[in-house]
């Protein structure tokens, strides 16, 4: 009896308490004057997440093109997955620093677009995929490079804010990333092209085989 007074009692607090809650509150009333990040610098940063994700995207399929049973290199679809997941943090990281700066308060529903395919699904051999990596690398490099280019030169669009914070961050932040990735994925392309040239697909599998173990 007292147990069945006592969980009446925790019903009726919990409906009281629930009737008290409520699903919408009104839009908080927060000063803007922190948010300085200019229109044009706002909308490269936006698109510059979409750049991001199409390279995880594109480095997703060749990961698994590499992992198909009839073609079976592991290693490259190890390097290639791994690659899709730098490319999403990436994207995440951008997004962050957007909402760091008071950007994505709102508008935030459109700043993933559907429809991201990738350009290529399918290589010949290692070296073929390698430097598709290598021209997705430079093209996203370049597209960091456009991005400062508006922030740290706004008066081309119009505005007179040269966004000093988010410039350092890019060229600290990514471009060193970049162009150490660069620079890693020519040399790949050189060992390999070399090994194939001797040993043709043995060369091809032997190299598989040392991205596989981490030591190339």
């Amino acid at each position: 009896m007292k147990a069945t007074i006592l969980i009446l009692l925790v019903v009726a607090a919990f409906s009281v308490s629930t009737a008290q809650l409520q699903c919408f509150h009104r839009k908080p009333d927060i000063p803007t004057d922190w948010i300085d990040m200019v229109n044009p610098c706002v909308r490269k940063m936006r698109d510059q997440v979409q750049e991001e994700l199409k390279a995880a995207i594109q480095y997703l399929a060749m990961g698994a093109h590499f992992s198909r049973d009839t073609i079976n290199r592991p290693g490259f679809a190890k390097l290639f997955f791994e690659a899709a997941s730098e490319e999403r943090q990436h994207a995440m990281k951008l997004i962050s620093y957007l909402l760091m700066r008071g950007e994505l308060a709102s508008d935030v529903s459109n700043l993933i677009r559907k429809h991201i395919e990738p350009q290529t699904a399918d290589w010949k051999d290692g070296v073929s995929a390698l430097k598709d990596a290598l021209k997705l690398e430079a093209s996203v490099t370049r597209k960091i490079h456009d991005v400062i280019k508006v922030c740290e030169d706004p008066q081309n669009a119009g505005n007179n804010f040269n966004d000093y914070h988010l410039v350092d961050y890019l060229t600290g932040e990514f471009l060193e990333e970049q162009y150490k990735g660069q620079r890693d994925l020519a040399g790949k392309i050189s060992n390999l092209d070399k090994m194939m040239d001797k040993h043709a697909a043995l060369g091809e599998y032997l190299f598989d085989k040392k991205l596989l173990s981490g030591e190339i």
